[in-house]
């Protein structure tokens, strides 16, 4: 589903005459099989969110080679990858990166028209989606009128409108209290058991991490070995 092969990635800072490379990532391998949540635990510049913008397209990798869905995405170009990105990705912020000016309803449905569903169908499966995740209620409230929980929630429901196969999770649970942050990791361990969608999650806490059935470790841009799985 999900493949990484010795994929090295550096950031140049300083200035021009003093300009050098630091390596983020260093020769990363990962499998991520169907249907598994998987997570990367580290600490901030560990490289786990680059590896995460390397996976979804948003960085070229310097060196190696990503395959998605048994597709070789490495020489994609920015378009390319939008395209296949519509299709097969979903993705979950932190801070969720709704529009403000659009109600709940209008955020979830933005990648169907963007698709150019059209307005009934649209309607249909952004409705349906939506009362999955508990949102029936607000589907007309603005972005301000929603607690974080279920800002989250539309943000999840936007992930899945398009019905992808892959789903990327960067900090899912960092903006919200411990009790809403239990029943949004719940909600993804029920999502991914329902439509057995993969799961990629980048975090710092231990605790997120745990809900992972294959859990491994970020550090100084390398990827150590699994390091547990959930219980």
């Amino acid at each position: 589903m999900i493949k990484l092969e010795n994929i090295v990635h550096t950031f140049s800072i300083g200035k021009k005459e003093r300009k050098h490379k630091v390596p983020v990532l260093k020769n990363i391998n990962l499998y991520v099989e169907a249907g598994e949540i998987l997570s990367v635990v580290g600490k901030s510049g560990s490289g786990k969110s680059t590896l995460l913008n390397v996976i979804a397209g948003f960085l070229k990798p310097e060196e190696g080679k990503i395959s998605l869905n048994s597709c070789n995405t490495t020489d994609f170009s920015e378009v390319e990858y939008a395209q296949f990105r519509l299709k097969n990705v979903g993705f979950i912020f932190q801070n969720f990166q709704l529009m403000p000016g659009l109600t709940a309803i209008e955020n979830v449905e933005l990648p169907l028209k963007i698709q150019g569903v059209g307005k009934n169908v649209r309607f249909q499966k952004v409705r349906k989606i939506m009362d999955r995740v508990g949102l029936q209620d607000v589907i007309n409230h603005y972005p301000n009128e929603l607690s974080g929980g279920q800002q989250q929630r539309v943000c999840i429901a936007r992930a899945l409108v398009t019905n992808p196969s892959i789903i990327l999770a960067d900090e899912p649970t960092g903006s919200l209290d411990s009790e809403t942050e239990q029943e949004i990791l719940a909600l993804i361990k029920e999502l991914n058991q329902m439509y057995n969608i993969t799961f990629v999650i980048i975090t710092h806490d231990d605790e997120v991490a745990s809900i992972a059935s294959t859990r491994y470790r970020m550090h100084d841009g390398e990827l150590k070995e699994a390091i547990g799985s959930a219980v």
